[in-house]
């Protein structure tokens, strides 16, 4: 059974673009190798369309379903698989960085009781498809929990969060579309200052996340990593654990 969350919420698709591009090109190019001629004369090479078509099609077409796999089900048992990560008591002060239509978001404060979760975003549609701060909380009043949640519209580097605000800090699929490095590590130097000292931080990522780990260690946090789902999750999706030292 696929994870359960409200009816009427819509956690969006994830860079719809590339998405979009898989299932285009491949199609485009199955086409091409059912339709073309097997063998097309380009002045002296001889191209087999067959298997110089077909293969590319294959491939893309497959990325395409696994992506949408990841989408509509993968990416919600991943959200589970991190949330797992820690022993929830209850009363935590959560920051989800990069809270997109807040799928994290919820799903941490769904494990509250008195504690708290902020989100913070600039909800770019690039990213997610028809992301924005008005959905992001319709689904958090859909799921029942907005009274729980708060939204905070700045970049990851500019926190405005005093030091050592949270117990635990999330992240999924987000500081790797920061694309300067020294803008990255400063939203990496930020997750380390508003983390209570104890406290931990699960940072989800298809790449990057050995540069996380490494900036993590050189401040001084304990890191590990765990691989998600290399089914479920496309691209395969790796979690930096990152504990503060008490």
């Amino acid at each position: 059974m696929p994870p359960t969350h409200a009816p009427g919420t819509d956690y969006g698709v994830d860079a719809p673009g590339v998405m979009r591009n898989l299932f285009l090109i491949g199609f485009a190019c199955l086409f091409a190798g059912l339709l073309l001629p097997r063998v097309v004369h380009l002045g002296p090479i001889a191209l087999a369309t067959r298997p110089s078509f077909l293969w590319p099609a294959f491939f893309l077409i497959s990325e395409g379903l696994l992506f949408l796999l990841y989408v509509k089900y993968g990416k919600f048992r991943h959200r589970d698989f991190m949330l797992r990560m820690h022993m929830w008591s209850g009363d935590e002060q959560v920051l989800d960085v990069g809270c997109g239509r807040g799928l994290l978001l919820a799903g941490a404060a769904k494990k509250l009781t008195t504690g708290h979760a902020t989100g913070i975003d600039i909800w770019s549609t690039e990213d997610m498809g028809g992301n924005a701060e008005a959905a992001t909380q319709k689904n958090l009043q859909l799921e029942g929990i907005a009274a729980h949640c708060t939204l905070v519209s700045l970049p990851a580097q500019e926190m405005p969060f005093a030091d050592a605000s949270f117990d635990v800090i999330v992240s999924n699929l987000c500081l790797h579309n920061i694309y300067d490095k020294p803008t990255r590590s400063l939203a990496l130097d930020q997750i380390v200052r508003v983390l209570k000292p104890g406290a931990t931080a699960l940072i989800s990522d298809y790449k990057l996340t050995g540069e996380y780990a490494d900036h993590f260690r050189s401040a001084g946090l304990n890191v590990t990593t765990q691989w998600g789902s290399f089914l479920t999750t496309f691209p395969p999706l790796r979690v930096v654990i990152a504990r503060k030292p008490a």
